[in-house]
């Protein structure tokens, strides 16, 4: 009960952080910018988007669901889209509401599944591979937008320029050693003794469960690595994609490179632990960037603000609706087996 009320304590106490860091969003836009930026000039960018507009961004946020969806019918065979996509809505509402939820969407994700009737064993390795795609692609993600920025020369000087080509390409590096260690069996001995040299210093040993989280996602990664890498760049291009309208919407747009920049910085900062998802903190570091690359603070906010709705806010309301249908359904078919009589009820393979 302690740690229960703890728990309460850290969510309702992030939620409001998240709060306040939008209520506040001008306040926090103009310390950060030295420009000043009302409510009332957010809200006139607002009523100038479009209803073609809006559709346009709704059908291109029910399109990015659809393509995460792959990462999980991916991650475990037998799974459908339809469920596929309850699971990461339901999910995303757990996770945008509690500021440690990934613990909480992991115990919803096995409810959800072993009432599908899925073993715990699958289940587990779809939660291993779907976070370790999730993990390396938030990897990807700042490589991505340096590079985007060096090819546009929005570095200042040379200096900077050559570090953020090494800073990148290591990424990139690290991010395939990774993987191809999680794909090849060499390639992991290898990778297992650089860890536990690394780790030497700490009196740790890294190989062994570096080891052990290979052999739990080895089928899966060898047979559906390609599988998992289109879905999460189609799933990663379609948020951008978001973000382009927003951008497009507010007047906000900076360029292709800076977009890609801009959209990056904001995955990144999603893992802040402050609040749920980032919230708050996602919008003021969009708003930075984009006012660093000319745009100003009114359609700059603008843009922030709708691009974390269809990212963080709006994933909460539709998340409810999925786990309650789920919910409901799963009572009627329970009442609907309990009502049948024993010789009309077909005993599952064993």
């Amino acid at each position: 009960m302690k740690n229960k009320w703890v728990q309460i304590t850290l969510s309702v106490l992030s939620l409001g952080v998240a709060v306040a860091l939008v209520v506040y969003l001008p306040q926090i836009v103009q310390s950060l910018t030295g420009k000043a930026v009302s409510w009332s000039e957010i809200g006139a960018e607002f009523a100038g988007m479009s209803f073609g507009t809006i559709a346009l961004m709704t059908g291109v946020w029910l399109l990015s669901l659809l393509a995460y969806t792959f990462v999980l019918t991916n991650s475990l065979p037998g799974l459908s889209n339809l469920q596929g996509l309850t699971l990461n809505a339901a999910g995303s509402a757990v996770s945008n509401l509690l500021p440690f939820g990934g613990a909480a969407g992991v115990a919803l994700t096995f409810g959800m599944c072993k009432g599908w009737g899925f073993a715990a064993r699958p289940i587990v390795v779809m939660t291993l591979v779907s976070g370790i795609w999730n993990t390396m692609f938030r990897f990807i993600l700042p490589a991505v937008g340096i590079i985007a920025l060096l090819m546009a020369d929005e570095v200042p000087d040379a200096t900077i320029a050559k570090a953020g080509w090494v800073g990148a390409v290591s990424i990139l590096v690290l991010v395939g050693v990774v993987a191809v260690a999680l794909y090849w069996d060499r390639a992991a001995v290898l990778l297992g003794k650089v860890l536990d040299l690394l780790a030497k210093p700490f009196g740790k040993k890294l190989s062994e469960p570096f080891q052990r989280l290979r052999a739990d996602t080895a089928e899966i990664v060898r047979a559906r690595w390609a599988g998992l890498s289109v879905a999460m760049i189609m799933f990663l291009v379609l948020q951008w994609a978001i973000m382009l309208v927003c951008m497009m919407a507010t007047g906000a747009y900076p360029g292709l490179a800076q977009s890609i920049a801009v959209f990056a910085l904001s995955r990144v900062l999603t893992a802040a632990l402050v609040t749920p998802s980032g919230a708050g903190i996602m919008e003021s570091g969009v708003v930075l960037l984009l006012t660093k690359f000319g745009v100003d603070p009114a359609p700059a906010t603008a843009t922030a603000l709708l691009f974390g709705f269809w990212t963080y806010t709006i994933e909460i309301p539709f998340g409810g609706l999925a786990l309650g249908a789920w919910a409901l359904l799963r009572r009627r078919n329970g009442r609907s087996a309990a009502q049948d009589p024993p010789s009309t009820t077909v005993k599952a393979p064993q």
